[in-house]
Parts: structure tokens; C-alpha cells; sequence
């Protein structure tokens, strides 16, 4: 009886766990911060595509806190990791990357950032992170930026990749 009443719990949370992710995919678009996407094709027909979620400033200090603290390793967006995926073998900021995907994670700083091409990209946030999975690193400048409410990626077709939030900018080069 103990063995039958423990498989219909477990069978229970298998069910109630499958559902929950069911309904969490379906309303991603309904989150606080919603999922976007940032694509670019480069000359040599490479794709790029970064998924992420946006998280807003809602007048708190981005930089201080819980946020995005400066010198910390940061999830670079919200809820799931940020996904970076290349169809070839890139270049960013002139070190290579193998094609794939990667969670994009950062290390935010007043005047330089470290971005982070992780080898796990099916994570929650950066609370799995771990430095030994990183394909690569790369530092990019901080600049000074108009205010932007929402995290928000561009991805370009010349290979530039701009992160803007808060009143900061950091651009890094794929080809």
C-alpha cells in the first residue's frame, strides 16, 4: 500500500510539474518581464540569435542591489538565462567561439563589462552558473547611453551587438 500510494505522488508531481511548464511557455508574453529576441545574418551567412527576457529599471538603481550589481555575475536579462546561438564559428571581440548555443551571461562594471559565453544554455537565471562551463570571456567598454526603460539587445548585420539598459550601453562585434 506504502509503494502504491508513493508512485501515485510521484505520478501526481510528474503531472503538476509538465502542466506548470505547459502554462508558464504559454505565458511568457504575460510576465513582467517578457521574452524578446535580437537576430542579425552576417555577411559570410552566419545567423545570430539572442533570446531573452526584459527586465524594466521602474526607478530603482540597476546597478546597486539585486538588479545587476556591479562585479557580479549577472543573468543579462531575466528569468532564463539569455540564450546566444551562432550556425558558424565566430569571432567576438577577436576570440573565437565555436557555433552553438550559449547562455549569455555578464559581469557588469561602471567602465567594462566581462561578457560571458557559457556552454550550459538551459538555465534559470544565474543560479546554476558555473565559470568551469565557460567557452569564452570577453571585456567590452561601458558607455554612457539615453535612459532605456527595458533591457533591450540589438543585433546588427554588421556583427555589432548593443546591450542598453538603464542609462548604459556595452557593444561587442561577432563575425
Amino acid at each position: 500500500m506504502k509503494k502504491l500510494l508513493l508512485l501515485a505522488t510521484f505520478a501526481l508531481s510528474a503531472f503538476m510539474s509538465n502542466a506548470q511548464d505547459h502554462n508558464m511557455s504559454k505565458e511568457k508574453a504575460k510576465m513582467p518581464s517578457p521574452p524578446a529576441e535580437a537576430k542579425a545574418t552576417l555577411a559570410n551567412g552566419t545567423t545570430l540569435a539572442i533570446n531573452y527576457h526584459q527586465p524594466a529599471v521602474k526607478g530603482r538603481n540597476v546597478w546597486a542591489g539585486d538588479l545587476a550589481p556591479y562585479g557580479k555575475v549577472w543573468r543579462t536579462g531575466a528569468n532564463d538565462a539569455t540564450t546566444f546561438e551562432v550556425s558558424k564559428d565566430v569571432m567576438i571581440n577577436g576570440k573565437s567561439l565555436k557555433a552553438g548555443k550559449y547562455a549569455l551571461f555578464s559581469i557588469p562594471g561602471e567602465k567594462e563589462w566581462t561578457i560571458i559565453f557559457n556552454k550550459t544554455s538551459k538555465q534559470w537565471g544565474a543560479y546554476s552558473y558555473k565559470e568551469a562551463d565557460d567557452a569564452l570571456r570577453v571585456t567590452a567598454k561601458a558607455e554612457a547611453n539615453d535612459m532605456t526603460e527595458r533591457f533591450t539587445v540589438k543585433a546588427e548585420n554588421s556583427g555589432q551587438v548593443m546591450m542598453m539598459w538603464d542609462k548604459a550601453k556595452v557593444s561587442f562585434t561577432v563575425k
